[in-house]
């Protein structure tokens, strides 16, 4: 039966627009069609498919659990129908009027609201989306052309292959912990007491690629409480609340420390470096407002981890860290 089913994509599109809009009118008037003939489509969408897709009531209308099925695939049509058309746009040699971009959540809530805002004073009209995800599905949305561009770390998880990086800085990460905690005016602290307390890690569907480089450096087993979530705010949220350690850049938790929720605790290893790159399809040309996103960001992560590594060489009384020059940097890859 499955096989010999025939669904009508426009159909199940309108479906969509009338879930989201909760009433057959005003879907029919976003939709500008008529609707008597927006019932009509439906009634027909649920004769070829056999199934009622939507409840109708006096207060508007709601899916079935089929209307919710076949409205998670309207999505995706609906996404992909947009990505083709950006696409068509690009190969014409035209500027797809909103630059799309990706960025981890750790650079969202330091380096890329003050790299956003000094682009806006030069580019007051330009659209621009902005949208924060972990890493693996910052590269898998460039590769589906979701993004235009998209900031990550250089760990790629094997996804090399039509993709091109630029590093833009090398980022200072730290071990953070509420205020008080046990391990706080401890000094030296090595991985193997690290693990005995709970991890939270920004991410998503993967471990802390720097957290498990660490461990596997120190030949340490990994924690055994590990909770994974995407929300910077909500990591941030488990530790100040708890005994939960976490890692991020000193810059994404500079107000928390300054103000006393969070400590930095002291753990030195190299392995707590990362470069951060600008990612970007092969053969994808940067337009001119792209390229000053990109210069402005990089130049950004550079003055606020440098800033950091200067804070850090004064709590240690060293010499603070030399940051990735230039020239090694755009040795990595290409520069576009």
């Amino acid at each position: 039966m499955t096989s010999a089913m025939r669904i009508d994509p426009k159909k199940i599109l309108y479906l969509a627009t009338i879930i989201e809009h909760g009433s057959l009118k005003s879907a029919a008037k976003a939709l500008d069609m008529s609707q008597p003939a927006l019932t009509t489509s439906m009634n027909r969408l649920e004769e070829e498919l056999g199934m009622r897709v939507l409840e109708r009531g006096p207060t508007g209308v709601v899916p079935t659990a089929t209307g919710e099925v076949l409205y998670c695939h309207a999505r995706l049509i609906r996404d992909e129908i947009g990505l083709a058309a950006r696409a068509l746009l690009s190969a014409q040699g035209g500027n797809p009027a909103i630059i799309r971009v990706g960025s981890l959540p750790s650079l969202a809530s330091s380096v890329m609201p003050i790299a956003l805002s000094r682009w806006r004073d030069i580019y007051r009209e330009r659209e621009l989306e902005v949208v924060e995800v972990p890493q693996i599905d910052l590269l898998t949305g460039l590769l589906r052309r979701e993004f235009d561009f998209v900031f990550g770390f250089t760990e790629c998880y094997d996804l090399e292959n039509g993709l091109r990086q630029r590093v833009l800085f090398r980022d200072k990460l730290c071990v953070i912990a509420r205020a008080g905690h046990p391990l706080a005016s401890e000094r030296n602290l090595q991985w193997e007491v690290l693990v005995t307390y709970p991890w939270v890690c920004p991410t998503a569907r993967r471990s802390h690629v720097i957290l498990d480089a660490a461990l596997k450096k120190a030949n340490v087993a990994p924690p055994e409480q590990m909770t994974v979530c995407g929300s910077v705010t909500l990591l941030k949220s488990l530790v100040v609340n708890g005994d939960h350690l976490a890692v991020l850049p000193a810059h994404a938790v500079r107000v928390d420390l300054d103000e006393g929720r969070l400590c930095r605790l002291d753990v030195s290893d190299s392995a707590l470096d990362r470069n951060i790159a600008v990612f970007f399809r092969e053969g994808y040309q940067l337009d001119e407002p792209s390229r000053e996103l990109v210069s402005l960001v990089g130049s950004v992560g550079q003055e606020l981890s440098n800033r950091e590594r200067e804070r850090a060489a004064i709590e240690n009384n060293a010499p603070p860290e030399n940051e990735v020059t230039k020239p090694e940097a755009a040795n990595l890859l290409p520069a576009p």
